[in-house]
This record gives structure tokens, C-alpha cells and sequence, in this order.
């Protein structure tokens, strides 16, 4: 499945019909591609500002969002590149605390493209090259960089421990299994020791690993202990902790992400920051489509309307944690290689109405998939005004494409 995106700027609409093309051979695997791309631009990566490398199944996003804003709080103009986009391909290339411009952006990509279309590079590794591309020439003073797949052999993985400041590995889960428990010698049989394995490949020698230690079950914990130990990272573990303050994410779990991108700060020594700029950033941080609320706008008007690209087990635990008790329209979207069962089973006893929508562009589950008492409706404003005006509030979930749909349609843009 190719991950989608369109412009309205003609010169990067260019850019991503070609992005659109590239294949990746079956079977490729490992960073040699990334590596030979990125000597061809001159080995930008390792001309960073400090670099917080961040991995896991579930809230490295978030977590990457508190980063961003503990390091702003402090002061300093922070690059940042996450996935997948929401709306605009742009989201995935922050320059010193800003999107990075359409004008910018084609230029960056027609540059990558043309000096390494022959390497048949993927998507992802095109838009980490153009970003760590950009990042090397726009002043800085740190980088947040978010792992797009797994971890191991990850486009990102090419950071040095002479660039990272520290890495991190947020919630695990099983996941993109066709890719990260695919049969290999030499790896944990184990599936959530594998994913742990995979994840904790982004460690460094010297570099400072820090974990969400004893959230993970024993053997996960086990796996990545082993990793750090081979590659001679410093393993630390975040610590557990309560907030007196509302977290500028919504969710319980948001905790845990906070508390990662604290520990991630103290255990590094690359750049200072200050206790006041880490609270002050764990308050005011943002990230779309992540138990969202969203405005009054022109596609929920005044209703009370949620939105959460979240697909997996963990992220159905953490919705049916934060709406525990209270009744709501569920409007689901899903791809076709996710299991609905993971957000419905958790949001059963919450559940009013269920309305079935297709995600835009991509293969999804029909109703018929999400049971009986699931209706098939055309889209989401379809399916908005067809609810009863009854003061329950909606939540709009199961894909982060269909959020991003979401968020245009609502026009909420992310910034």
C-alpha cells in the first residue's frame, strides 16, 4: 500500500507523482540504499543539530510532540520530521519549529529524486533523506526524529552516535507483523521480544537508550536489555509518574509519553534544558488526530466531535480507557489489514450507533465486518448527519488516513 499525498502547489504535486512511483523490490531489507542515497547528498546526517531518535508501536508520536515542545519551551528552534502525514505531505518536515514551505519542499525532493532515482529508493526513504537533507542546512538547535516502521531497518536508522543526544522506545504492541515478525535466523522467537528487538535496533554505543522498562512485558524487557547490552547503549528506564497538571494531550496513557521525553532529556547531555521548559512543554504540546476534540467547524458545526487515527490493540485500550463509562456514535473507517475487533472490543459497552465509512484511497473493512448493528454509510458528513441529535458526543476512529480526511474536511489543518 503507497502512502498517498497530493498538493495543492503544482511543483510539489510533481514531486509526489514521482514519489508515487517507486516500488520497493520484495524482500529488500537493510539501510544500504539509505546510505548510498544520502552519501550522494553528502552525508547530511551527520551534519545534525542533536538528535532524539524515537521508536515503538504506539506514542512515539506523542512523545515526539512533547519533545518538540519541552525543546521550544526552552527556547530553541527544533527541526522535526513524523509520519504519516494527516493532510498535507509537508507534516512530515518541520524546519526550526515550522512546516517546511511548498517552494522548499519541491526543491528538496526533485534534488533527492534526481541524484538517487536509480537506486529505486522507497517513499520513506526519500522523505527522510530530503529531511535530514534540509535539517543539515537550516540552523537549529535540536532534531526530533520519529522511527517510521520497526526500528532495526528503518530508514532513520543511519544516525550516529555522534549526532543523537538520546533514543527512545515508547509503547510496544504487535503490529505491522508481515514486516517485523517475518521468519529470521538469529532473532527472538518470541513475538513481543521480536518487536522489542526490532525497536530497540535503533541503539548506539554510548548513546543513551531509555525505555518505558516495566510496562513491558518481561520478555520484551529481556529483548531490548540484550540489544543495549550487544551494541553498548545506556539503558535507562523512565519513571513512572502522576501529573498535578492536565497534559496538553488528552489521555491517561499520555503520561507515559511525557514521562518518556522527560527521562529522554535528563539522561542526555548534548543539549541543556530546564525543568520549568519540560513542564511548561508537557502542558502546551499538541498532536493531531490523537484523541483529538475538535473545533466547531464546517463539518462538526457544534456538535462534541473526537477524532483518533489510532488502529491497534494498545490504541483501542487507551480510547476505551479515556471514554470508560460514557456512551457514544462510533464512526469507523478501517483498513482492510487492521483487526476491528481491536478498537470495538474495548468501546463495546460505550457504543450507540456504529457507522461503517471508507478511508479515501485505500482498501477498507465494509460494515458487514463490524457487525450486525454496524450501517454502511457513503462518508463521514453522511454519517454526522444521519445521527440522531440526542448531546452524545462522536468519536472518529480507526485510521489516521481517514482522521486526515477528517481534519480537511473540518478545516483543521494541521500545523
Amino acid at each position: 500500500m503507497k502512502d498517498f499525498a497530493t498538493s495543492d502547489s503544482a511543483a510539489v504535486q510533481a514531486q509526489l507523482d514521482r514519489l508515487a512511483q517507486l516500488t520497493v523490490p520484495d524482500g529488500r531489507l537493510g539501510l544500504e540504499t539509505m546510505r548510498a542515497l544520502l552519501a550522494r547528498l553528502g552525508n547530511p546526517e551527520k551534519a545534525l543539530p542533536p538528535v532524539f531518535h524515537i521508536a515503538g508501536t504506539n506514542g512515539k508520536g506523542s512523545t515526539c510532540a512533547f519533545l518538540r515542545a519541552m525543546l521550544e519551551a526552552q527556547g530553541y528552534r527544533v527541526h522535526a520530521t513524523t509520519s504519516p502525514h494527516l493532510v498535507r505531505y509537508n507534516e512530515r518536515i518541520r524546519l526550526a519549529g515550522t512546516l517546511i514551505s511548498d517552494d522548499r519542499l519541491a526543491q528538496v525532493l526533485e534534488e533527492v529524486l534526481d541524484i538517487g532515482f536509480d537506486l529505486e529508493p522507497s517513499f520513506f526513504e526519500v522523505t527522510i533523506a530530503a529531511a535530514f537533507a534540509e535539517f543539515a542546512r537550516v540552523p537549529a538547535e535540536a532534531c526530533v526524529v520519529e522511527v517510521g516502521m520497526g526500528g532495526r531497518f528503518d530508514a532513520t536508522n543511519v544516525l550516529q552516535p555522534a549526532v543523537l543526544a538520546a533514543c527512545g522506545i515508547a509503547a510496544l504492541g504487535i503490529d505491522h507483523e508481515r514486516f517485523l515478525l517475518a521468519p529470521e535466523d538469529g532473532v527472538p522467537a518470541n513475538p513481543m521480544a521480536r518487536i522489542a528487538f526490532e525497536k530497540a535496533g535503533i541503539a548506539k554505543p554510548g548513546v543513551p537508550l531509555v525505555t518505558l522498562g516495566s510496562a513491558y512485558p518481561p520478555q520484551a524487557q529481556a529483548a531490548i536489555a540484550e540489544v543495549a547490552r550487544t551494541l553498548g547503549a545506556l539503558l535507562f528506564e523512565a519513571e513512572s509518574r502522576e501529573w498535578a497538571s492536565p497534559l496538553g494531550i488528552p489521555g491517561r496513557h499520555q503520561v507515559q509519553n511525557a514521562g518518556l521525553a522527560i527521562a529522554m532529556l535528563r539522561h542526555q547531555d548534548k543539549v541543556a534544558i530546564s525543568e520549568a521548559a519540560m513542564q511548561a512543554g508537557a502542558a502546551s504540546a499538541r498532536w493531531p488526530a490523537r484523541l483529538q476534540r475538535l473545533s466547531p467547524g464546517p463539518l462538526t458545526g457544534t456538535r462534541e466531535v473526537w477524532l483518533d487515527g489510532g488502529h491497534n490493540p494498545s490504541a483501542g485500550a487507551a480510547l476505551g480507557e479515556h471514554f470508560a463509562g460514557q456512551r457514544l456514535h462510533l464512526i469507523m473507517g478501517m483498513l482492510a489489514n487492521k483487526d476491528p475487533a481491536s478498537l470495538t472490543g474495548p468501546l463495546a459497552e460505550n457504543i450507540v450507533t456504529l457507522s461503517a465509512v471508507p478511508v479515501p484511497a485505500h482498501d477498507y473493512h465494509p460494515a458487514t465486518i463490524f457487525g450486525p448493528q454496524a450501517r454502511a454509510i457513503a462518508d463521514v458528513p453522511a454519517a454526522l448527519a444521519a445521527l440522531p441529535d440526542d448531546g452524545l458526543p462522536v468519536l472518529i476512529a480507526g485510521s489516521l488516513y481517514l482522521a486526515g480526511e477528517v481534519l480537511r474536511l473540518n478545516a483543521e489543518l494541521p500545523d
